[in-house]
């Protein structure tokens, strides 16, 4: 049985179309990986690859909506899952209504030991994208990392 997970929703200070084109190259993810930790990570237009705490990690595109939607799937993890990115006009011009949902084949014991940390952690991916686009430093937001590639 699938484990579904929504992110919170947040406004993001950019069009729809700008957060959109961010997200639908994979290789532009390469960027936001520390210096020190971008060994084995691979990347080309429609996926990536890493090795996590062991495990071989891949995600790939499968679908973009151009302006609206990116559909995610794994491509080889432990476990089945799937990643669907929103990209909403809001109700304000030039801002972006953001959200995540998230899906998984996840056992009990799975479940059990990542619901909780998935859900916090698509709920920072969105808060810190809406904080960024405020020009606010993400929480735990390593700056020198971005002030050293300027």
């Amino acid at each position: 049985m699938a484990t579904e997970i929504k992110s919170r929703h947040a406004v993001v200070s950019r069009a729809p179309y700008e957060l959109y084109m961010a997200f639908v190259d994979m290789r532009n993810f390469l960027r936001f990986i520390p210096d020190e930790k971008k060994e084995g990570v691979t990347a080309d237009y429609d996926s990536i690859r890493a090795v996590v705490q062991g495990f071989d990690v891949g995600m790939k595109i499968v679908n973009r909506v151009p302006y609206s939607r990116i559909d995610f799937q794994d491509d080889g993890a432990p476990f089945q899952f799937g990643m669907t990115m929103h990209f909403d006009p809001a109700d304000m011009p030039g801002k972006t209504d953001f959200h995540i949902d998230f899906s998984a084949e996840l056992n009990f014991m799975m479940k059990m030991m990542l619901g909780s940390k998935l859900q916090q952690g698509l709920d920072r991916i969105v808060t810190s994208l809406a904080e960024a686009s405020e020009g606010k430093m993400p929480e735990g937001f390593d700056s020198s990392w971005y002030e050293n590639r300027q």
